[in-house]
């Protein structure tokens, strides 16, 4: 969070309630992409990018060093993303999971 905000706890939780709810709310691909497109920076979509990619990677057991030389991502993220599969809120269990049964 950004250290000037003159929220609340309580008006910032409102405030990511109503995007999570947009996100929610897409019901396509095209739509999420869109949206997403709008939302980020390209920065911004390319490092949510590159930490799904690294899920994937990190799903077929590749080393960190091996799946920084096939993404540029650095090992700290890597390190990070592996850490919030493991013990994380289960945000990235539940994608992996769905994703999986639609294949």
């Amino acid at each position: 969070m950004k250290p000037n905000r003159n929220e609340t706890r309580r008006q910032q939780a409102i405030a990511e309630a109503a995007l999570f709810t947009a996100i929610n709310s897409l019901e396509t691909i095209e739509e999420c992409r869109d949206f997403l497109k709008d939302l980020c920076t390209p920065a911004e979509l390319q490092a949510l990018v590159d930490r799904w990619q690294v899920v994937e990677y990190l799903q077929q057991e590749l080393p960190y060093r091996k799946i920084h030389d096939l993404t540029g991502v650095s090992v700290t993220t890597i390190g990070r993303v592996a850490r919030f599969v493991a013990d994380g809120y289960g945000g990235y269990q539940t994608a992996i999971e769905r994703t999986h049964q639609s294949q």
